[in-house]
């Protein structure tokens, strides 16, 4: 339900898990501006998806770079390369999907 869920977040950034499943993870990241950003690299377990609520985010998905904002849906299929960063000055808010979880939630919260 909205405002449930597990809080991850240190600095400039918030997070909300909403969902831990092995078939999927669902995260609600928040970052505010400065923060420095996801260099690109690649999943060879899952794909990593991410659907903009909030702000404009810069991805790099392959070997492209776009900027995104609210309402779009950018999605990494395993083996290609990907990133993201917030290029401005106001807070940007993801909900990040992994399908399969393979572990990142673990990951997060430090398990």
């Amino acid at each position: 339900m909205p405002g449930e869920g597990e809080h991850a977040g240190r600095d400039l950034r918030a997070h909300r898990i909403n969902a831990e499943l092995e078939q999927l993870s669902a995260i609600e990241l928040a970052f505010d501006p400065g923060w420095e950003g996801v260099d690109p690299h690649t999943h060879d377990d899952h794909v990593d998806s991410f659907f903009v609520l909030d702000g404009n985010v810069d991805f790099v998905v392959g070997d492209s770079e776009r900027r995104a904002g609210p309402g779009t849906f950018v999605a990494a299929t395993p083996g290609a390369r990907h990133g993201f960063r917030n290029p401005g000055e106001s807070r940007i808010v993801l909900l990040n999907l992994h399908a399969p979880d393979a572990g990142f939630v673990g990951r997060l919260l430090g398990r």
